[in-house]
């Protein structure tokens, strides 16, 4: 039996039309209900869809069978018919039977109106965008776990294989013809991932036996992240101005001008609301976070969200174990004209803050001297010897340590270096008095 293909991209280029829906229930902000739903708009935008409409209901508390009242469905029907919309996305996480029930209520015959909500949409854009092998099982397995339950039965949801918004996932054809196959697939995506991991763990020991102080570039999506590697390194990251443009972590040496050299690592970003199928199925990548001897938090300073994306982040680190490494907040984006920047200074603080542009270089200059001081914080002299039948490991010294002189004697080679904390403990057994 032939296996699934989660990507069934196609040539059609033909903009799909979708009516975007949030709902303002007892308790909730509705300011940060528009916000939201601006952001779900440009998710839809980097899909490749148009937001042909907007509908807020303000209610009590959610419908449990079609989330919204039933006269707001028969407004959705008719706003869909009246643009043209073939595509309905709800700013919130829908049931399997709340889908249906949306998707029997909102279609008049024919009409192939597909409803999704914002968790498909962001699973969507990531099988859009991911490149490397592992980071399409990645979002297989997370597509595969979210939308099986969610298939409609009624030959609309996930049935349409030419691709576009919300088939870029397993067709239902497919899925309903053999559900076991299903699962089956789930177990073999399993085994290799868990097996892409293994490979992870060798080679993140790899760098960690190196001795090279590790950052990891963390933050909102399209905070710029993967612009500021580029500038740092020439990584030749694709940076595009889109939600998620980038899904694979890329680590990449930077030399400080102290001559020291320091591993950069640019991951994928945060949005409120990640889908926690996300959350776990990106976790081997995410934990490059984990790994790291400090974390860079990239803040788009253009936006005017920017700390509550800020707050946004910092959840999600403390969440992945993060939060206790040594943050530096960079505002990027202070190349872009906005009468926010005055107030987002104001409100940053001072403590490990930098205003950059990873555009023009402006304020790179004083993070990097920053990063310098992290890098030789703890910083001690020490002696070492190294018998000469065992000298593999100088090769960390040469790499992370400032030597003040080496010496041959008959037991094998003595240095007199400055190192930091982090080498000293890795080359702790070579230390002499």
């Amino acid at each position: 039996m032939p296996e699934l293909n989660v990507f069934n991209d196609s040539s059609d280029k033909k903009i799909t039309k979708g009516v975007l829906v949030t709902a303002v229930f007892r308790g909730d902000d509705k300011d940060a209900s528009e916000v939201s739903l601006d952001e779900l708009e440009r998710l839809l935008e980097t899909a490749g869809g148009k937001c042909v409409a907007r509908m807020t209901q303000i209610k009590s508390a959610p419908d449990p069978g079609t989330y919204i009242g039933s006269g707001k469905i028969k407004e959705l029907a008719e706003l869909c018919k009246n643009n043209d919309a073939t595509l309905v996305v709800f700013d919130t996480e829908l049931s399997p039977s709340q889908i249906r029930n949306i998707e029997n209520e909102v279609n008049d015959g024919d009409s192939g109106i597909f409803v999704m909500d914002r968790n498909m949409l962001i699973l969507d854009i990531f099988a859009l965008h991911a490149k490397t092998g592992e980071g399409k099982l990645q979002v297989e397995l997370a597509l595969l776990k979210y939308t099986t339950p969610r298939l409609t039965g009624k030959g609309l949801q996930l049935s349409r294989q030419g691709g576009g918004i919300g088939t870029r996932g397993p067709g239902e054809s497919k899925l309903e013809s053999d559900r076991r196959h299903i699962k089956r697939r789930m177990d073999a995506l399993e085994e290799e991932l868990e097996l892409l991991e293994k490979n992870r763990t060798v080679q993140r020991k790899q760098r960690d036996k190196s001795g090279l102080y590790k950052i990891a570039i963390s933050g909102y999506t399209n905070a710029g992240k993967s612009t500021f590697l580029n500038y740092m390194t020439g990584a030749g990251i694709l940076a595009e101005n889109k939600l998620f443009a980038t899904l694979d972590p890329t680590t990449r040496k930077f030399e400080l001008p102290s001559g020291n050299e320091i591993l950069l690592t640019d991951t994928v970003g945060f949005i409120r609301n990640l889908p926690h199928q996300l959350i776990k199925a990106f976790r081997s990548t995410l934990e490059e976070v984990m790994y790291s001897d400090a974390v860079m938090v990239m803040i788009d300073a253009s936006e005017p969200e920017c700390h509550n994306q800020l707050a946004v982040t910092e959840g999600l680190l403390e969440e992945l174990g993060a939060s206790g490494k040594p943050i530096l907040y960079v505002y990027n984006k202070c190349d872009v004209e906005t009468d926010l920047m005055p107030k987002v200074k104001q409100d940053a603080g001072e403590n490990n803050v930098f205003f950059i542009s990873s555009v023009t270089g402006e304020g790179i200059d004083g993070l990097v001297e920053r990063i310098e001081e992290l890098v030789n914080d703890g910083k001690t002299d020490e002696t070492f010897l190294f018998p000469h039948n065992d000298q593999s490991m100088a090769s960390i010294l040469y790499k992370n340590a400032v030597i003040a002189d080496t010496e041959y004697l008959a037991e094998g080679v003595r240095f007199r270096a400055t190192v930091d904390a982090k080498t000293k403990g890795m080359l702790a057994k070579y230390i002499v008095k």
